[in-house]
């Protein structure tokens, strides 16, 4: 098994002279009526990777709760409580600014028809977590970072009409898929990579979506996919294994990890 080892890990690097945006830039579409904190956690976690800026996408509800409770996200309110195939155009025409989409937390079910039009007609690297994992299949995708835990997993290989690891390997194209679990697993059209970071505690509701959310800003640094996904599964986990320690226990958040990843960030360097 191929472990992912912190010293091979590269972090995006900024210049000291540069301006708003050349760290990347990334568009979070999530939200519905029954979810609000996924696509916060994701958009939060995204900052904590360096990214320069984050706007989520959300339907009006959603983006007043997330005024309310952060000033660090720029928040672009759709009309309707999910989103549906009519929000399809505006978003395309929104993703246009930035260099990485994430899409799918907290999107609910009732936006189905919206993430597989989009996602077909999108011309930015995606990052796709959650409900919108369930409804794709990996030919619909490209330059895409995939984060399923295992029955999203298993709804992506249903969709995709593909029986095992294998035969992912040779569909998966010039797509990551993020396998989360005790052990993590990165699956590439050539290698599998291995996770041990994380504990028990990483169960928590929220978590993947942090995990999304680093993804995706490291992503819009680096514009390299593999690299992005090992740096998110492994600091994601040490997070969290930082916090266990810290705390004497499973009482860690989603947002103490977000937060935690703020700290590991500066200690970088980054």
């Amino acid at each position: 098994m191929k472990f992912i080892r912190e010293d091979e890990l590269v972090l995006p690097t900024r210049s000291p002279d540069s301006k708003k945006g050349d760290s990347g830039e990334v568009l979070v579409i999530g939200g519905s009526s029954e979810y609000s904190g996924a696509v916060a956690l994701a958009g939060l976690a995204a900052l904590r990777s360096g990214v320069d800026w984050v706007t989520v996408a959300a339907p009006e509800k959603v983006g007043w709760a997330i005024n309310a409770l952060t000033p660090n996200l720029v928040v672009k309110k759709v009309k309707g409580e999910y989103f549906s195939e009519e929000h399809v155009e505006e978003m395309l025409e929104l993703e246009k600014y930035f260099d990485v989409v994430l899409i799918g937390n907290g999107i609910g079910k009732q936006s189905a028809g919206f993430v597989r039009k989009y996602v077909q007609l999108s011309k930015k690297p995606l990052v796709i977590d959650a409900d919108a994992i369930k409804v794709i299949s990996i030919d619909m995708v490209k330059n895409s970072i995939i984060t399923p835990h295992g029955k999203e997993f298993e709804m992506l290989m249903e969709n995709s009409g593909i029986k095992d690891k294998e035969e992912l390997k040779k569909r998966i194209g010039d797509n990551v898929v993020v396998l989360k679990g005790m052990i993590d697993e990165i699956i590439t059209n050539s290698e599998t990579y291995y996770n041990n970071t994380g504990n028990a505690g990483m169960t928590k509701g929220g978590t993947g979506d942090v995990l999304a959310g680093l993804a995706a800003g490291f992503y819009a640094q680096s514009r390299d996919d593999l690299m992005s996904a090992k740096l998110a599964v492994y600091y994601n986990g040490l997070a969290g294994d930082i916090l266990l320690e810290r705390k004497k226990g499973f009482t860690f958040l989603a947002s103490d990890i977000a937060e935690e990843i703020g700290k590991i960030m500066k200690k970088m360097g980054n």
